[in-house]
């Protein structure tokens, strides 16, 4: 079976053909779909969306670029939500440092949430990681410290080199696709 593991199909281009954007994805072999968040406090409607089609699944989560947006959203929230029975990633959580659009201590402050409830709930973090390579990698390595979490590298420039490889985290984290 065919996982569509990122797409996102609250946004605002898909709302008028939402029932034949999902058709053509099972007619395509897609099985499963996981349609991700930017915006805890518009997770409804990604959740509407999961709730309505039983092949798709959903996140919970804030997008880096939107971390200034939501910084009372801590891993108590986000916990709370992932209950969900539809609910299986924790994110789109991250630094993204190419576009700009919300400060780097807002996006770690979330970022570090994000790792906090992926670690609580052990749903899988989906990590937005651009043009940042050396912050992520110390964030990751320092969460790692604190215990292990499950994780999924979503959005990734860096190359084959360090410092943002598995191995350069901690032995205790785990990476695994959902």
């Amino acid at each position: 079976m065919l996982v569509d593991s990122h797409c996102h199909l609250d946004f605002p281009d898909f709302a008028a053909e939402l029932d034949a954007v999902v058709a053509r994805a099972r007619a395509a072999g897609i099985g499963r779909m996981v349609t991700i968040s930017t915006r805890v406090k518009r997770h409804a409607q990604v959740l509407a969306i999961a709730e309505r089609f039983p092949d798709v699944f959903c996140s919970v989560g804030t997008h880096p670029n939107h971390a200034h947006e939501e910084p009372d959203i801590d891993a108590k929230a986000l916990t709370a939500i992932a209950k969900h029975p539809k609910v299986v990633a924790i994110g789109e959580a991250g630094l993204d440092y190419f576009r700009n659009t919300s400060p780097r201590e807002a996006q770690a402050a979330g970022l570090r949430q994000h790792i906090a409830a992926a670690r609580e709930t052990g749903l899988p973090l989906v990590i937005h990681s651009r043009d940042c390579d050396a912050d992520m990698a110390q964030i990751l390595k320092e969460e790692s410290g604190k215990g292990a979490f499950p994780a999924i590298l979503h959005c990734f420039t860096g190359g084959r080199d360090p410092p943002l490889r598995p191995s350069n985290w901690a032995t205790t984290s785990r990476l695994r696709a959902f």
